[in-house]
């Protein structure tokens, strides 16, 4: 519960459609997900007064089961709030076609390292007086169709936003919209603004005023990505009234209601998540001004039980500001070695207990483990089996372990992963390849510190940033990657890993980016580490204190406060210093 002085002290609202915390907690589909669980422990541990916002999903994203071919099939991830979360009594309602529709909520507290706790609101339809599909509304995570999915996004901006009063936060200065399922949420600021009269027509002085509260991160340059709602929709859900206010705020293109727009133009700062990512946001999105701030990953999250052993004996204050992680340069090749060989084998034996299948920890190890979707292009490596082979039996052998689930709709992301299994069958014999089912949180962490090298193929220019392979190089395993997202700007060749692809295209040429990746496995980094194991412990080591240290969401939250948060509210934080950290 909120006191007083708590209701009144300014706050950034955080709201997202997916957070991931805890393995748990089935709340998360994946990278957008990950990015705002690691946004939320960060101003934790920073101590920033920040508050979460999301739905509750009381059946998860979905099951992953996999048969001997490959075929994807799904079950619901049921879980059960009442163990895990605490009950919040304030309950609200909003108005969807026409009827209330009640919603509570349900707490999760984030406490970080300054002792400082972040409050997160898990949004529940899920309640008796609801009408039963109405109470179906936060079940699903990305399931349904249209209306289902605009019905959520009017329970996730609107009801959030309404929750939050409710519960007492009266002085909510910053409202980010962590992608644009939230975008509703400016509608509710500006019948706040309006203080519960109709809002009509918005004005350009209350559409300003909107502005001066919101901030917008957008994700994804695939324009399947962005939510479109056709206005006959629109009225229907939402009414009359906040249909016309949406018109009259010119947020209809051609009829269509299309969320990254309205985020886009009630907001005083708007990002892409890579430099690159910002450059594509600009040519999908040319009337706009985007800036960019690069993603990155809750660094002790992420980090293996052995790593932070040698951070914390080496490098103290690396918890508390992850800058110090650049120090790693300092650290003894063998405590990398023999701290990524307890990783390594941890992952073994995860993988052992999963599936039944044996690894060599001896052999390179590559991993790959993304959202499962054709962009992705989880079987590039598998292109030329004939090369492949070869490229074994000259340099060295090669096990390779894959994770991912493809969206229950997308049928070519289920092709891929059977793909997958037919490459692992003609292989079977010359390179050993697991595909680990179910792949979440708790095996990412096995997975992104336990394999050796880290692989990311996507087709250029669809890769916003990427996260998976910021926690990778906290562990000290380099990427081998195309160069699109976040590793544009983490790739230094052949210091913190290394690019598919010698020169820089804006799209992608399969070809050479296949040859270029089976010529850099063949020549450079399977030699490197049979033959050369020290300079390999030298790439991985960079590869801490060069990405480890910068590609941490320490540092991207610290953007968003100089750059978007503090701009319009003033003194909103003031920091925690070191001695202020209790150690212990």
């Amino acid at each position: 519960m909120l006191s007083e002085n708590d209701g009144l002290r300014p706050v950034v609202a955080y709201f997202c459609m997916e957070v991931g915390l805890d393995p748990a907690l089935p709340t998360y589909a994946g990278g957008l997900g990950m990015l705002a669980g690691d946004t939320l422990s960060s101003a934790a541990d920073l101590g920033i007064p920040m508050v979460g916002v999301t739905l509750l999903h009381r059946k998860g994203y979905f099951r992953q089961h996999l048969d001997e071919k490959g075929a994807q099939a799904e079950t619901a991830a049921t879980w059960t709030p009442e163990t895990l979360l605490e009950a919040v009594p304030e309950h609200v309602s909003v108005t969807i076609e026409g009827r209330p529709v009640r919603i509570r909520a349900w707490l999760y507290g984030l406490t970080g390292i300054s002792g400082h706790t972040v409050p997160v609101y898990f949004l529940d339809t899920a309640l008796p007086e609801n009408t039963a599909w109405d109470r179906t509304l936060t079940d699903h995570l990305y399931g349904g169709d249209s209306h289902y999915r605009l019905c959520q996004e009017v329970i996730l901006g609107l009801g959030g936003a309404a929750m939050l009063a409710a519960i007492g936060y009266r002085n909510v200065q910053v409202y980010h919209m962590n992608e644009g399922h939230s975008a509703l949420l400016t509608l509710a600021v500006a019948m706040e603004l309006s203080e519960g009269s109709s809002i009509g027509e918005l004005s350009q002085v209350t559409m300003n005023a909107v502005r001066r509260r919101c901030v917008f991160t957008t994700h994804t340059p695939v324009p399947a990505g962005h939510d479109r709602f056709p206005a006959s929709l629109v009225s229907q859900v939402l009414g009359e009234e906040l249909t016309s206010a949406l018109q009259s705020g010119r947020c209809f293109l051609d009829g269509i209601l299309n969320m990254t727009y309205l985020a886009f133009s009630f907001s005083h700062y708007v990002n892409g998540v890579s430099m690159h990512h910002e450059e594509i946001a600009h040519s999908m999105f040319p009337n706009y001004p985007i800036n960019s701030i690069t993603n990155g990953v809750h660094a002790v999250n992420w980090t293996s039980p052995s790593f932070k052993e040698v951070f914390d004996r080496h490098i103290p204050e690396w918890r508390w500001d992850n800058l110090y992680l650049r120090y790693a340069v300092s650290i003894d090749l063998g405590d990398i070695r023999e701290a990524h060989a307890h990783a390594k084998q941890a992952l073994m034996n995860e993988v052992r207990e999963r599936t039944g299948e044996v690894l060599d920890p001896e052999v390179l190890t590559i991993g790959f483990a993304r959202r499962a979707t054709a962009y992705k292009r989880a079987d590039l490596l598998f292109s030329d089996l004939d090369r492949l082979t070869r490229i074994v039996s000259r340099a060295g052998p090669l096990q390779v372990l894959y994770g991912g689930k493809a969206h229950p709709n997308d049928d070519g992301g289920k092709r891929l992963i059977q793909s997958i299994f037919a490459a692992a069958a003609a292989l079977r014999d010359k390179v050993k390849i697991v595909y680990l089912e179910e792949y979440d949180m708790s095996l990412a962490k096995y997975v992104c510190s336990g394999v050796d090298l880290w692989l990311n193929t996507p087709q250029k220019p669809f890769e916003a940033s990427g996260t998976s392979g910021m926690k990778a190089a906290l562990n000290g395993v380099p990427s081998l990657s195309v160069l699109d997202g976040w590793w544009i700007e983490g790739n230094v060749e052949g210091v913190t890993g290394w690019a598919i692809g010698d020169t820089w295209e804006a799209e992608s040429d399969p070809a050479r980016e296949t040859s270029s990746l089976y010529d850099k496995l063949e020549q450079v980094i399977v030699p490197m580490f049979y033959q050369r194991p020290d300079e390999y412990s030298r790439v991985m080591r960079w590869a801490i204190a060069i990405n480890g240290s910068y590609y941490n969401a320490q540092r991207m939250l610290l953007q968003y406060l100089n750059n978007a948060y503090v701009s319009t509210s003033g003194a909103l934080w003031s920091p925690k210093y070191p001695h202020e950290y209790d150690h212990g």
